[in-house]
């Protein structure tokens, strides 16, 4: 029998569309992008394929349960209702319960969370005589309560830790980018590997990493040296299926493979990929990051400083994240403002023919480029409100 799944992906800020659309081409259905989510419904296989393989979502989450929600009464009563707990939650199991939104009543996550830890402990206690403990950091059971309109949705959360942690950043910088925003931003441009790509302040390299492994078909939910799995909270759910997920594992270890001959899928080498940064230490780092990724030997990177890049032969795609000072501290305004300019000025005389996408979070700085957009996707970085910006180089 097939199980069927009401899910919601919780992706960047910005970045429904795309995501929806990577959903889509991996198998889900009913897609309806929301604020910061994606709802949509899949069977058993799909949801274990998303994990493996989605490169946009933080989190995906099962939905277990739907109902009306008019404050903390309903809402201790709805959970003990919700579903067979003595499938899902025996008190040898451990868990954690996280909340968002609110009802009246419960404006407050702590709070919300708390009420659906007691009704579920009072429940236990009731039928078992015992009762789970609370496991913070790593729970048999991730359950996640959100509160709208009148509704309380409780869902279980997939993977347990973010999916955006690939592994492969052991350290990071000032202000690193996260890797599915990263992933986002290059699904944006349309990059497919096979025109260069180019980052002339690459920083730790993620955009870069990002770009190729998609390219590749390298599945983010594996280990790229080894091609094993990461542990993954639904693999300890009761209706988990070893077969079916195994069934998903290898086709996802199918890809990994196909994609360390450094070939697209049609078997089209990939386009040379660089990347430059004035830092010589960070872009040691960046090698490092790249290695661990699994897709160090596509990337040329260098140190030197952008002012001074030379693009690949042909048209191809820049993109870059450059420093934007409200991320970095005060006292750097005119030295970013030179920079910037220096940037545009670079561009402008050596990269004709090129897309340049930016990712900016400071209008004013951006304005010292010099250059007119063509489009503008605002998306959010580390809570900071950016714009994705295209500039078609003539």
């Amino acid at each position: 029998m097939t199980t069927t799944i009401s899910a919601v992906a919780v992706v960047p800020p910005g970045l429904e569309e795309p995501a929806a659309a990577e959903l889509a081409t991996l198998g889900a259905s009913d897609l309806k992008p929301l604020h910061r989510a994606v709802r949509f419904g899949c069977d058993q296989a799909t949801f274990y394929r998303l994990h493996l393989r989605a490169r946009l979502p933080f989190r995906l989450l099962r939905q277990l349960a739907r109902f009306p929600c008019t404050g903390k009464e309903a809402l201790y009563q709805g959970i003990q209702r919700a579903v067979d707990w003595h499938q899902w939650l025996p008190p040898e199991r451990s868990f954690r319960v996280d909340a968002s939104g609110s009802a009246p009543g419960l404006n407050h996550s702590h709070y919300s969370a708390l009420q659906v830890k007691n009704a579920l402990v009072d429940w236990q206690r009731q039928h078992f005589g015992a009762r789970s403990s609370v496991d913070l950091d790593t729970p048999d059971l991730s359950l996640h309560l959100h509160l709208g309109g009148g509704q309380a949705e409780l869902s279980l959360d997939g993977s347990g830790a973010s999916l955006h942690r690939r592994g492969y950043r052991p350290r990071q910088g000032l202000a690193p980018l996260k890797e599915n925003l990263a992933a986002g931003l290059i699904r944006l441009t349309g990059w497919d590997g096979r025109v260069p790509l180019a980052d002339p302040l690459c920083g730790s390299g993620t955009l870069l990493i990002e770009a190729v492994a998609m390219a590749l078909g390298q599945p983010p939910g594996l280990e790229a040296s080894t091609g094993e799995a990461r542990p993954l909270a639904l693999q300890q759910w009761s209706d988990f299926d070893p077969a079916l997920w195994q069934h998903e594992l290898d086709a996802a270890r199918s890809a990994w493979r196909a994609g360390s001959m450094g070939c697209l899928s049609d078997g089209t080498p990939l386009a040379p990929v660089w990347g430059r940064d004035a830092d010589a230490a960070v872009v040691s780092q960046a090698r490092a990051n790249a290695d661990a990724a699994g897709v160090g030997p596509w990337l040329n990177l260098q140190s030197g400083d952008c002012r001074s890049f030379e693009p690949p032969a042909g048209a191809g795609i820049l993109v870059c994240n450059p420093p934007y000072g409200a991320r970095l501290g005060a006292g750097e305004h005119d030295q970013l403002e030179q920079l910037y300019a220096d940037l545009g000025a670079m561009v402008k005389a050596r990269c004709s023919g090129w897309t340049l996408w930016l990712l900016s979070g400071n209008p004013e700085l951006t304005g010292a480029l010099r250059l007119k957009t063509s489009r503008r996707v605002p998306v959010s970085n580390g809570g900071i409100d950016c714009r994705w910006l295209r500039y078609d180089i003539r």
